[in-house]
């Protein structure tokens, strides 16, 4: 039977529940919809990119401030640090990433984005948070407000972090850059939380790793150019590009152990500018994804290894040969404290209920976050946990052929904003009721 804690949060009928139990149900739901709905609504209509989250940032900085908190601003360019102490205890840390997309919404939601804004680049692009940032600053702000309202039920300091720059992986390391613990306090756990499409609304999921490591390899391959109609006065650095590409096939399938999870995807191929003109130089950019430094080091050097001599059997000049070159930092794999989950998962079905976990639930794709950066050096015991987004009706219909469920970073993502907000605060204040207990 599902904790009426769970119960109350999904609308199902509860069971008799005990007054504490209730009471944190209601005071959520409560909290919902007076404030975090239009919170939520706010943040969803107005998304800025990574490293310009400044209105963002901003309002949830405004926001921590109202609950309690004392937040300072601007760490790491455009990140905040909230601060609650409430007595002596453990320093807990739990962050929410800011920025949004790149992407144009597609959902027909009544409060779909229309934002347009330069990039990085200087191009004008729709925005939107097609990743669910917007889930995640609002459950923040949820779980501010009731622990402030909870004081008397813990003691400790609570750190509450707004990220920028996820998307791009750079805002973890640019906040430590900032000297984010020698400012503010080294915490002893951290804690953070991501809305996903493919579990079911009401319901998380938490491993051991939920998020590998990333690079971001470019290789630029040099040519000798030539009219297209005359190949034979060339080095065609598209042909030679393809087959790097192919080449790189092999890699993963035939020099990686199947049971070591590595992955390297060419993502872009550039090159040439007309049908018949073979020009002088091609690009190609990758993601590189691992969980481990053996394996993020074998799947790097033989990317270079594959270019380099691709382009040689090719018959391109020694001093040609492509060049292979990392950009932006890598950010490493999110690995979560084994004693840790077990703690948390006790603490979850204990009061949530067993049912709170998502049956069945696969980890199926190698995606990255930079959460790592906080947590791996200095190491600290952290747990990044799952929120559901999808209702179960459309997973259910998904499943039986029907509409397929669309994923974070699709143009119509929408996660349901009630269940994915509600669940991520009750999951969030009974985990820093445990580790904060008096």
């Amino acid at each position: 039977m599902l904790h009426p804690i769970l119960f109350s949060l999904l609308a199902l009928p509860a069971a008799m529940a005990g007054a504490a139990d209730t009471a944190l149900a209601d005071a959520i739901a409560r909290d919902y919809d007076s404030k975090l709905a239009p919170l939520y609504e706010h943040f969803h209509r107005n998304p800025e990119l990574s490293y310009a989250e400044v209105k963002t940032a901003a309002r949830l900085a405004r926001e921590l401030r109202e609950a309690g908190f004392d937040v300072t601003e601007g760490v790491g360019k455009t990140g905040l640090v909230a601060l609650l102490k409430n007595g002596p205890g453990p320093m807990v840390m739990m962050r929410a990433d800011m920025d949004g997309l790149p992407v144009e919404e597609k959902t027909g939601l009544s409060y779909a984005s229309k934002v347009i804004q330069k990039d990085q680049n200087g191009r004008d692009v729709p925005v939107t948070h097609a990743c669910g940032h917007d889930v995640h600053m609002t459950s923040l702000v949820g779980t501010a407000r009731r622990m402030v309202a909870m004081k008397s039920q813990w003691s400790g300091t609570l750190m509450l972090i707004g990220q920028p720059a996820e998307e791009r992986v750079g805002g973890a390391r640019d906040m430590m850059a900032d000297k984010l613990w020698q400012r503010f306090g080294q915490p002893d756990y951290a804690l953070s939380l991501h809305v996903n499409s493919d579990v079911e609304a009401g319901k998380i999921d938490v491993n051991e790793a939920p998020y590998s490591g990333v690079d971001t390899v470019e290789i630029l391959v040099h040519g000798v150019g030539a009219h297209g109609a005359a190949p034979h006065k060339a080095k065609d650095p598209v042909v030679i590009g393809a087959q790097i590409v192919m080449g790189m096939q092999t890699i993963v399938s035939r020099e990686l152990s199947p049971r070591e999870p590595g992955l390297i995807t060419v993502g872009a191929f550039h090159s040439g500018l007309k049908s018949n003109i073979i020009s002088d130089s091609a690009k190609l950019e990758l993601t590189v994804r691992s969980e481990s430094p053996a394996v993020r080091s074998l799947l790097l050097s033989a990317i270079a290894r594959v270019a380099t001599n691709t382009a040689r059997a090719a018959g391109v000049a020694e001093n040609m040969l492509p060049e292979v070159r990392s950009v932006d930092n890598p950010s490493p794999p999110v690995i979560n404290d084994e004693q840790l989950i077990a703690r948390l998962k006790g603490v979850w079905t204990d009061k949530l209920g067993s049912g709170i976990f998502m049956a069945g639930y696969k980890r199926t794709s190698m995606g990255a976050e930079d959460f790592g950066g906080f947590t791996r050096e200095p190491y600290i015991p952290s747990v990044y946990f799952t929120v559901g987004g999808t209702p179960a009706a459309l997973m259910k219909a998904a499943a039986e052929g029907g509409t397929p469920v669309h994923g974070n970073h699709s143009p119509m993502f929408a996660p349901q904003p009630d269940l994915s907000i509600k669940t991520g605060v009750a999951a969030t204040v009974v985990a820093l009721l445990d580790l904060m207990k008096k």
